[in-house]
């Protein structure tokens, strides 16, 4: 059997998600989850990074860190260390 025939249905889309610093601008993204601990995860919850939320990454800093988003109408730069820590799809809605 080939490992094609052993992926179940549906794992197509298991092999979209990323993070979010692997989205280069100018590209959209749909947040999935949040997998940063303790005060990080609140602070990105607070700032719009929530499942569900579409995300654009607008332009990188001239050295390409960091890079800043469009989500939920507002403008915020982030880390790629702290990008990481968001899975998304890519492609939003």
């Amino acid at each position: 059997m080939e490992q094609s025939e052993k992926m179940p249905v549906g794992s197509e889309a298991r092999d979209s998600i990323a993070t979010l610093d692997c989205i280069q601008p100018p590209g959209t993204c749909q947040v999935i989850a949040v997998l940063a601990p303790g005060p990080v995860r609140k602070r990105l919850f607070a700032l719009g990074f929530v499942p569900g939320a579409v995300v654009e990454a607008v332009r990188a800093a001239p050295l390409g860190d960091p890079v800043e988003y469009r989500v939920k109408g507002c403008n915020i730069s982030l880390r790629k260390e702290d990008a990481h820590l968001i899975s998304v799809t890519a492609g939003g809605t």
